[in-house]
């Protein structure tokens, strides 16, 4: 079952445009409406719960199939910051070189998101 949107979808996609034209400079409460969205793109399209990916300080998400975490710390866990995470999204930095300038935190057996990103649905 795919996860419940908290985002409007055309607020989503608004404020993801208004970050790309800006070149991800906007306003907090634009920069936020856009990575929740995003983070829901991605719940949406790798549903599950094995992997939380966490882009503090406007959100989280838990995606990819597999075993079920229930209590504390997960097991795979992702953390960026929200530039990083919508240049991800949208396919202007790839996985690999994200991972190779320590702008991601991965940690567990599962914590990668390559093959995921960019996520094909925000294509604009």
């Amino acid at each position: 079952m795919p996860p419940r949107r908290r985002t409007p979808v055309d607020a989503g996609r608004a404020a993801l445009q208004a970050c790309r034209a800006a070149d991800f400079t906007v306003d907090r409460s634009t920069l936020a409406t856009a990575v929740r969205y995003t983070l829901e793109e991605l719940a949406t399209v790798a549903p599950g719960r094995t992997v939380e990916v966490r882009v503090p300080p406007f959100g989280a998400a838990q995606c990819i199939e597999g075993p079920v975490h229930r209590r504390g710390t997960p097991p795979n866990v992702i953390e960026t910051d929200a530039d990083t995470w919508l240049r991800l999204a949208v396919g202007d930095l790839s996985w690999e070189d994200a991972v190779d300038a320590a702008r991601v935190r991965a940690s567990g057996q599962r914590a990668h998101l390559d093959g995921l990103l960019p996520l094909r649905s925000l294509t604009l």
